[in-house]
């Protein structure tokens, strides 16, 4: 049974998580076992649920307890949940609680780049995306849109931050990821290598005179295809663009050069699924 504890005082030290860590204290690389990320709203925690994550602990508004709470209390067991009136959460939080609940929850060991791209046939990879809305709406597309797996950069966004999770609508819990590369030297190589060596044809999403439609044949032919995005702005690095076997570019109209990461994400996907 969950333990329910009003908060009458903000220094609590079970409140840290969701109001005095940072993003990178609740990562906690030289405690990996202890790491913690957040997660909002009922749906989101209960996607989390499903694949298999642990909750730590919970926030949630006095009149959710009752009502759409009640059912992540039955599934979270004997562990603390925090609670007050919404207005001292606020307080506590910075920001109104979207659905009035969140939930601090264990950071899962990765699995190997090999291990989710084992009978894969379309992967995402993003390259350097640091804005956390842009990742996690990436993810909503790459669930939605039929690709198996994502793999991100050194350099990219924790998929995990807050608003990544928030953006992604609990979408990054159902479909596979992980960081290929542990430091930002392994990408663009050996990572291009790696996928190549699984038997990935590689699509660079980019603007280049040499690029080739997203309506290519070719790509929609081929069995093994990893679609390669770039950071906001400056887009891939021209040593990801010259190491891929494709450049692709989504055609535009209207004189418009480029779409946002996240919106050319689900073009992409969508196109170039596998059928």
């Amino acid at each position: 049974m969950a333990q329910i504890i009003t908060v009458t005082d903000l220094a609590h030290p079970g409140l840290s998580p969701y109001a005095r860590l940072t993003e990178r204290q609740l990562r906690s690389k030289r405690d990996p076992e202890e790491a913690l990320f957040i997660a909002e709203s009922p749906k989101v925690i209960g996607h989390a649920l499903d694949a298999g994550y642990v909750p730590v602990s919970l926030l949630i508004e006095e009149k959710h307890l009752r009502g759409q709470g009640a059912p992540l209390l039955e599934r979270c067991g004997d562990i603390p949940v925090y609670t007050g009136a919404s207005a001292l959460l606020e307080a506590l939080t910075g920001y109104r609680l979207t659905r009035g609940i969140l939930c601090a929850m264990r950071r899962p060991a990765l699995p190997t780049v090999e291990d989710i791209c084992a009978g894969a046939r379309r992967v995402a990879v993003l390259e350097g995306i640091v804005d956390p809305t842009n990742v996690g709406a990436v993810f909503r597309s790459a669930a939605a849109l039929h690709m198996d797996a994502v793999l991100v950069t050194p350099t990219c966004c924790d998929p995990l931050h807050r608003r990544s999770v928030r953006v992604s609508m609990g979408t990054l819990f159902q479909v596979p990821w992980t960081v290929i590369g542990s430091q930002a030297g392994d990408w663009p190589h050996p990572g291009l290598e790696r996928l190549k060596a699984l038997g990935f044809a590689t699509a660079a999403m980019a603007l280049d005179a040499r690029a080739v439609t997203i309506e290519d044949p070719r790509l929609r032919s081929e069995e093994r295809l990893a679609i390669v995005l770039g950071t906001e702005g400056d887009g891939l690095s021209s040593h990801t663009i010259a190491g891929c076997d494709y450049t692709v570019c989504i055609p535009m109209a209207h004189g418009v050069d480029s779409l946002n990461v996240a919106a050319a994400s689900a073009v992409a996907f969508w196109e170039l699924r596998a059928r």
